[in-house]
């Protein structure tokens, strides 16, 4: 009979995911695993699967995370169009630039290694056209209650704002000043969102 697991699973996929998020996937060590996780070679591998196994684990999740939280921040607005905006907005981050230097693991790890994993790839791809879907959702919904275009084709539009986010984390990486960035955003945000009206609408402040 199995002995049920002397660890909490969250806890030890949390550090490991930081642990792979701050140093990325070459860089980090079994050695360095054990020790964010607390767990020996042994118990790490019974309970994960080797390296690449553990880092698709961490992967996935946190895309899940990322895509539930989108949907969230979506269903949370009062108005979809705000939501959006959002999307670009948050990419600056913190105040002190932290959060913006440390990027998106999705995005780090695809840049990493997606060119040599066709497995990263794919995890990425479809996580991406996860994203797209939940965006063109709320660029519909937009529309609907009269805040952008109907002549804009929502999945183009939302195909437009990812890859003007993923430029945004990118330019974050390079450590970039948080309200150069957050302007940057805002410019983008006025530009790919124009209000149905023909108005102009002031971006919420940072």
């Amino acid at each position: 009979m199995a002995r049920p697991r002397q660890f909490d699973e969250d806890a030890v996929l949390h550090a490991v995911c930081d642990q792979f998020w701050d140093a990325g996937y070459a860089a980090t060590s079994l050695q360095d695993l054990m020790r964010v996780s607390g767990l020996g070679k042994g118990s790490l591998y019974a309970a994960f699967g080797d390296k690449h196994e553990l880092f698709l684990r961490v992967l996935r999740r946190y895309v899940e995370s990322l895509e539930q939280g989108l949907r969230r921040s979506v269903d949370a607005a009062p108005r979809a169009i705000d939501a959006l905006r959002n999307f670009l907005v948050a990419t600056a981050g913190d105040p002190d630039g932290a959060s913006a230097r440390r990027g998106c693991l999705l995005a780090n790890s695809t840049t990493e290694l997606a060119a040599a994993d066709p497995v990263v790839a794919t995890e990425a791809r479809q996580a991406y056209e996860a994203t797209t879907a939940v965006l063109a959702e709320a660029v519909r919904r937009a529309q609907a209650e009269g805040d952008l275009p109907d002549t804009s084709d929502p999945v183009r539009t939302a195909r437009a704002l990812l890859a003007a986010q993923q430029g945004l984390t990118f330019m974050g990486r390079t450590g970039m000043d948080v309200g150069t960035l957050a302007e940057t955003a805002r410019s983008l945000a006025a530009q790919l969102l124009p209000p149905a009206s023909g108005e102009p609408v002031t971006p919420p402040a940072v």
